[in-house]
């Protein structure tokens, strides 16, 4: 509401009329406050466009009592020993209306699955009524978080009894996803939300072709209270969560966690929100150590803060969420070449071959795989484009491209991540993130030259006004 009762609108030179008119003004401030209590409470917004935001946050640092495996480098040969800070389920509760939500979950792992996804996605639709489409999940992509299975199964080396361990982990962490969503949701209250842009630049190419696109832009989206307090700030990089490499044995979420933590350190009481980009063939520099990987978060965090210094663009309603779900084709595999990778010296294509053989045989070869996009846009503001597995930079330089009105942020490890999502400059090129990436994702190999295409088409239809 934006009527004026601090003056009368009525003057007059009488001193009993103006006491009366002070006394109605009084009461009038009274009744408006009374009103405002009462919209809060109907779900109102405090000012056209205001949105409410709920904040939630779960702790899913596995329980070391138990063996916990890490997730990301075949070579790891030994589970976890320690911890070097908690790892975070968070989740971003959006409302235009009490019947127009979209949630944002952030997950500090190498990536969810449609198993898990699915689970939380249906809790949520039950307890709060938020469709499927109105809720989205983004993994930090973090090689330092526990394994997600059946993510990369390929590559582990379980006992039955490890499996089970980590199957009951995953479970653990799924609930605590739920806890963080229904926090959110319970949080609920008016917020003035602003947007800007900053850059860190210690992402690399990690292919070194003669084309080696990077982007070090970091998008920064700040949740305020109406009073000013600083509630929550979400940004964006496009980089590896691998400054820490095989050789670590400690949980942590890598140059993501160390920028969250440092966020959280400069506004106590607010929650930092990492949404990881299309990082697929982007790396940090240097790597290797914790150093380096604290070196990063701090950078990242003072892009931040440089962002949260500078004036800012207000972002206000409507919200408007979509979601379109393709599928992406795999070029055909001889079967002969899998009989022949199932004898390999090689444990990884060997596993590989063997799953595919299994699909084969039970009369369901695996031929494409299902792919979804979303999109959240807060009116003319600002849009988030989310994408499924691990996406090449290419992506994220190409929809801008296409859509330089949007003011886009692009994000990766959305949803499900289950394979490496090269561009058709990738695919062409081949190499690890076009082709052997496929072997620890189990899959048959490569995709077809209409990927990116097939992609596009997707995302045109979520972003198309």
């Amino acid at each position: 509401m934006s009527t004026n009762i601090n003056q009368p609108a009525i003057k007059t030179s009488d001193g009993a009329g103006t006491l009366w008119w002070r006394t109605v003004a009084t009461c009038v401030r009274k009744a408006m406050g009374l009103v405002c209590i009462f919209c809060a409470a109907v779900g109102v917004s405090a000012e056209p466009g205001m949105l409410k935001v709920g904040i939630g946050r779960a702790d899913i640092t596995p329980d070391m009592q138990q063996p916990v495996w890490l997730a990301g480098y075949a070579a790891r040969s030994a589970p976890a020993t320690g911890t070097l800070h908690r790892i975070w389920a968070k989740a971003l509760a959006f409302e235009e209306n009490p019947g127009q939500c979209a949630v944002l979950v952030t997950v500090d792992v190498i990536g969810l699955t449609r198993e898990i996804t699915d689970v939380v996605a249906e809790t949520i639709h039950k307890r709060h009524g938020v469709p499927r489409a109105h809720l989205v999940f983004n993994a930090s992509h973090t090689h330092s978080g526990p394994v997600i299975w059946p993510t990369l199964s390929v590559c582990d080396a379980f006992t039955p009894q490890e499996r089970q361990q980590t199957i009951r982990q995953n479970r653990e962490m799924t609930e605590r996803i739920i806890a963080a969503v229904d926090m959110a949701m319970a949080t609920r209250a008016p917020a003035r939300l602003a947007t800007g842009r900053g850059t860190a630049g210690f992402a690399i190419n990690r292919r070194k072709r003669e084309v080696a696109p990077v982007d070090h832009t970091v998008p920064v989206l700040r949740v305020c209270a109406l009073d000013g307090a600083v509630r929550a700030v979400v940004f964006n990089y496009a980089c590896h969560c691998t400054t820490l490499t095989a050789n670590n044995l400690m949980v942590n979420g890598d140059y993501a966690g160390f920028a969250m933590l440092e966020l959280e350190s400069t506004w106590p009481g607010a929650t930092a929100f990492f949404i990881q980009g299309c990082a697929a063939d982007q790396n940090p520099e240097p790597r290797h150590t914790e150093a380096c990987a604290r070196q990063h978060g701090q950078a990242l965090a003072a892009a931040v803060r440089d962002v949260m210094s500078r004036p800012m663009q207000d972002v206000t309603g409507p919200l408007n969420m979509r979601l379109v779900e393709t599928r992406l084709t795999f070029a055909p595999v001889p079967l002969a070449r899998m009989r022949e990778e199932a004898l390999d010296t090689n444990r990884f294509k060997q596993k590989r071959a063997q799953l595919m053989l299994e699909a084969y045989c039970c009369g369901a070869p695996v031929t494409s795989m299902p792919y979804t996009v979303q999109a959240l846009r807060f009116g003319n503001a600002l849009t988030f484009l989310f994408l499924n597995g691990e996406v090449v930079i290419d992506y994220t330089l190409r929809a801008r491209r296409e859509f330089p009105d949007d003011n886009l942020v692009v994000a990766g490890y959305c949803n499900d991540v289950q394979a490496y999502i090269p561009s058709l400059r990738v695919l062409k090129e081949g190499g690890y993130e076009a082709n052997d990436s496929m072997i620890y994702y189990g899959q048959p190999g490569p995709f077809t030259d209409d990927v990116e295409e097939t992609v596009f088409r997707a995302i045109r239809d979520v972003l198309t006004r």
